[in-house]
């Protein structure tokens, strides 16, 4: 199983979290199509819930909430990206066009976050490790594998993020734009595809890997989510889009070839 065990290099995806209307119905849903565990965690830290896969954390769960006296934010999948100083992040990412959400904070003695949006609109955290460094395992059934950023411009997006956050933007095979730290791919962009429909904002795409696709999409109807995308062939494996019964976007792929590294 591919254990993540150092701290991740700034710029990767390290960690993934879901705002849910209902926290423990979305518990019970990704329990039963991904075989996590959790629970709804000490009030101290919201309830916040980290979901574990055959005992290593592999992404967050929370109720939504919000500043007081505004609208709720949407219920989302956020990937956070790793530095090595929240604080700096912070300024860069302003410096760079971006919106700064979320101020950096301390989240115990585990780590200090923000979340910000780039300048296209989708919404990101930012994770600078201390006792927790994030995902415990990538690239399993049932874990990470992939993010993606789905963006009303990509040439505006690619400018942001290195000077941002350290991912550096590369043409690859189609047009499809890989998101790169050093010399390693670690995400992908694009322009958002059709099939989201007309109106959808920017965001960065969760996908998860697992055993078999079509029976994943199988059971996640039958739990009441729905699908956007039926599952297909790529050069990358078969994969599907797909909304979880609260209405969170994300995909799934059967045996990629594209993945998260397994070691930062």
């Amino acid at each position: 199983m591919p254990l993540v065990t150092d701290p991740y290099k700034p710029g990767t995806p390290c960690w993934i979290d879901l705002m849910a209307s209902d926290q423990q119905a979305a518990l019970d849903f990704y329990r039963d199509l991904f075989g996590w565990q959790g629970e709804v965690g000490p009030a101290e830290f919201g309830g916040y819930a980290v979901c574990t896969l055959n005992g290593r954390p592999v992404a967050g769960i929370m109720a939504r909430s919000g500043p007081e006296g505004q609208p709720l934010p949407p219920v989302a999948w956020t990937t956070y990206l790793a530095s090595d100083d929240a604080d700096a992040a912070r300024a860069a990412i302003a410096g760079a066009g971006g919106t700064v959400l979320y101020e950096p904070m301390d989240v115990g003695t585990i780590g200090r976050m923000l979340v910000a949006a780039d300048p296209t609109g989708a919404v990101f955290g930012v994770w600078q490790a201390m006792d927790f460094i994030g995902a415990g395992v990538v690239n399993e059934p049932g874990a990470l594998v992939w993010n993606e950023l789905n963006t009303s411009d990509t040439d505006v997006a690619g400018r942001f993020y290195q000077p941002a956050v350290g991912l550096r933007p590369a043409t690859i095979q189609g047009g499809y734009v890989s998101l790169n730290v050093g010399d390693r791919t670690v995400g992908g962009m694009q322009a958002i595809p059709g099939y989201l429909g007309a109106g959808t904002p920017s965001h960065w795409m969760t996908y998860f890997s697992v055993d078999d696709t079509d029976s994943t999409v199988d059971a996640l109807v039958k739990a009441g989510g729905s699908v956007l995308q039926p599952p297909f062939d790529m050069q990358s494996g078969r994969m599907a889009v797909v909304r979880d019964p609260q209405g969170a976007l994300f995909a799934v792929i059967q045996a990629p070839e594209a993945q998260m590294p397994d070691s930062p």
